[in-house]
């Protein structure tokens, strides 16, 4: 179906804001879009971000509006994870079957790329002006320099919130009656670091693995940059024995990152430098509802559902909606109240589900990646998947690798762990675990649980 044009208000010019006004570009509305920060594309970037995986939910949302190839002209392809362990030399698990893998990308160049192709599209962005207030009956917009000084008014058809976790939209939202909202910080923080590259451009760690350093209670990550860097993120307690709290002076960085990770050692200059210069930024997860208010406002992504990084899932969780969405607007055509309550209906338990498998992934990055029963397990998963690749999708290519509703991954997920638990309780599991008994007892679970797909 085809819609009357309309005169259509992004506030937040990130990723998600970027393509939704690419979307709706095309669609043939008039669009512009509002952020209180300066162009991205003129400010160096503030030490603040976590490199973007980019898997199949994104891709997807980008090749519906012909921008995939662009994009993947500044993605690393990652096809494994490599575990760095104390004491063991480092190991690698693949991701998923061959060919699969997540992208690396960095968000600032990302961000700067899909402005330009937003720009070129047609849509017009207003760089440090700032939202102060909306008008949610009407569609009016309020900007100023300061919240008590002179604004400007503004009248939209319609407008999107897809302005953060601290989303002022949302804020408006937040006022209106039966409006719920929940905020929950983790006790960890992370802070971004930076491995140069070699002399020569190259990468000083393997290029396609993601790299993770479980301790437990923390974790270190790094992910390649096309230049040959990696982009590190330190995530760590705020506070306690090993904690942040505890780290004041270059030589405290020095001899924390020389205890835990030793194997970076020859890059500890630049990593103490990033640790004080940086800053320690907070991990939230928010979740409210509605998402929606009438046929004039919506959120979309994280200032509907904002969550922690651990699934590489907030930005393609994000470009999801917006793929969504653009297939309610072909269903309904200008019944906009209508798309609207379908989107946020259908968006809303996914979102809900993909907060839970975030949080739960932090556990199995940071401690269980290192853990040697985790890792029999997840090789007798891999196994039988292969074997019978039918009967047993792994919750994290389910997630990562199509494009299935979260709560489907979530609950096959548990159905799949419930049945593992009990794989893992047989005697000498890890002496038969690729015995053709190990398979029968899998399938005989299986087959006790026939309203489950997993």
């Amino acid at each position: 179906m085809k819609q009357t044009p309309k005169n259509i208000a992004i506030i937040g010019s990130g990723l998600v804001g970027s393509l939704l006004a690419i979307y709706l570009r095309k669609l043939g509305h008039q669009i512009t879009v509002y952020d209180r920060r300066p162009d991205i594309r003129n400010v160096e970037f503030s030490g603040r971000s976590i490199n973007l995986a980019m898997s199949n939910r994104g891709w997807t949302a980008l090749r519906e509006v012909g921008i995939e190839n662009e994009v993947k002209k500044i993605a690393i392809p990652l096809d494994q994870r490599a575990i760095h362990v104390e004491g063991q030399p480092e190991y690698y698990q693949k991701y998923g079957k061959e060919g699969e893998a997540i992208w690396s990308i960095s968000r600032g160049i990302l961000n700067r790329r899909m402005i330009d192709l937003a720009e070129e599209a047609g849509v017009v962005f207003r760089f440090e002006e700032k939202v102060w207030d909306v008008n949610l009956p009407e569609g009016k917009i309020y900007t100023g320099a300061t919240e008590k000084g002179k604004w400007k008014e503004y009248l939209y058809d319609i407008v999107f919130g897809c302005d953060g976790a601290f989303s002022r939209v949302r804020h408006k939202m937040q006022r209106r009656s039966r409006f719920n909202y929940v905020q929950e910080f983790i006790d960890v923080g992370y802070k971004e670091l930076t491995i140069p590259a070699n002399e020569h451009g190259t990468h000083k760690l393997d290029k396609h693995s993601f790299h993770i350093w479980p301790r437990g209670k923390f974790m270190f990550i790094a992910m390649p940059n096309m230049d040959g860097s990696f982009t590190c993120t330190l995530f760590l307690p705020f506070e306690g024995e090993v904690s942040f709290e505890k780290i004041n002076t270059k030589e405290e960085a020095k001899r924390f990152f020389n205890t835990y990770f030793p194997d970076v050692t020859p890059v500890i200059e630049d990593l103490t430098t990033d640790f004080f210069n940086n800053p320690t930024s907070a991990l939230v997860t928010i979740k409210c509802y509605p998402w929606t208010y009438w046929d004039k406002v919506a959120l979309v992504g994280d200032s509907a559902h904002a969550i922690v990084p651990f699934y590489g899932q907030g930005m393609n969780a994000g470009f999801e909606d917006i793929y969504a969405l653009n297939k309610m607007i072909a269903k309904y055509g200008d019944d906009w109240e209508q798309i609207f309550s379908t989107y946020q209906t259908e968006r809303k338990p996914n979102a809900d589900a993909i907060a839970e498998l975030s949080y739960r992934n932090f556990v199995e990055m940071s401690s269980m990646t290192a853990d040697p029963n985790f890792i029999l397990q997840k090789k007798i998963e891999k196994r039988f998947a292969q074997k019978y690749p039918d009967k047993w999708i792994p919750a994290y290519s389910r997630v990562t690798f199509s494009n299935k509703p979260y709560v489907e991954a979530l609950a096959n997920g548990d159905a799949q762990e419930e049945i593992m638990k009990q794989i893992m309780q047989i005697p000498n599991i890890d002496e038969i675990w690729d015995s053709e008994a190990v398979d029968q007892k899998i399938l005989s679970l299986l087959s006790g649980k026939e309203k489950h797909e997993v």
